[in-house]
């Protein structure tokens, strides 16, 4: 990979293989210094939840997802100004790339307008409204006998049943209950969110409650936070790096994912607005922690044993 220009919006992080220690002291490890990069700018709480979850989840949830000959199902899709939000689809390519190179048998699921997009690249799954979403997720389970259900910034259902955005808002009749594929997996499940109120972030409510949000209850085996979904990507790339020898990081260049999809109508999720950014922030960002990540995996795969 190259490293990306900085920006003027980029935060100042930790350099790759320093320590940080304002979150968990001098004896943190690179696996949960890459926890931490993930929360550093922490935009809407994410460093508390991380704070929730037991050390170690990022690498566990590489794991558990990487099973090769088998079947991981992807669910994503925020629908925003009757479109789809950038994150999380950028996020679901990237894993799904990666795990095609791993051996695993990766299906993204979701719903139109983005089930429309990606059919024909992807292999694909519809999960439409209207219909009843636990049927609909017994169907794609026996049918896939998946090793692992992930579901990456997707809504998740609130204690009262309904789907609220980031602004307190009501998208329930947008939002097809994929909170039951998650239920209804007899596998392990992995949630990744940015903000409270995605699926899987009811593993940690007692957490999330204390956020600006209204909390999604949906739990999972294991949950990543990270202050844009998409970014969960480069962190699973370590993983999944060091545990096939295989370089994976250039599956994670966000800006040609980002393009694609803004060609086809996507909008970001905090500006509603039709550009080539994640939750406001220019790719620059994302690339340069990508980077970092990546400068991370150069050092543990040259180290000696």
């Amino acid at each position: 990979m190259n490293k990306p220009v900085s920006s003027p919006q980029t935060p100042v992080l930790p350099e790759a293989g320093q320590q940080e220690t304002c979150q968990t002291g001098a004896g943190q490890t690179e696996a949960t210094a890459i926890e931490a990069l993930l929360v550093a700018r922490n935009p809407r709480g994410m460093a508390l939840a991380r704070q929730a979850l037991q050390p170690g989840y990022l690498a566990r949830a590489a794991t558990l997802l990487n099973q090769p000959g088998r079947t991981v199902l992807i669910g994503t899709g925020f629908p925003v100004a009757g479109t789809f939000e950038t994150d999380g689809p950028v996020g679901a390519i990237a894993i799904y790339r990666m795990l095609q190179q791993l051996g695993v048998q990766p299906v993204l699921v979701c719903g139109d307008p983005l089930l429309t997009v990606l059919d024909g690249h992807f292999q694909v799954e519809a999960f439409p409204l209207g219909i009843d979403g636990q049927q609909r997720a017994a169907q794609l389970l026996a049918q896939y006998q998946p090793a692992a259900v992930l579901c990456i910034e997707r809504p998740g259902q609130a204690a009262d049943g309904r789907y609220y955005n980031m602004r307190h808002e009501d998208i329930s009749a947008k939002v097809a209950d994929l909170d039951a594929l998650m239920r209804l997996a007899p596998c392990p499940t992995v949630g990744i969110g940015d903000g409270g109120n995605e699926i899987g972030m009811g593993k940690i409510i007692d957490a999330v409650r204390a956020l600006d949000i209204r909390p999604a209850v949906t739990s999972c085996s294991e949950l990543i936070v990270a202050d844009v979904s998409n970014w969960a990507a480069y962190g699973l790339a370590y993983h999944w790096s060091l545990q096939s020898g295989l370089d994976l990081f250039a599956c994670c260049d966000a800006l040609p994912s980002l393009q694609f999809l803004s060609n086809h109508g996507s909008v970001d999720g905090v500006t509603r607005q039709n550009t080539l950014t994640e939750d406001g922030l220019s790719p620059e960002i994302g690339a340069q922690l990508c980077q970092q990540i990546y400068q991370l995996y150069q050092q543990h795969r040259l180290a000696p044993v």
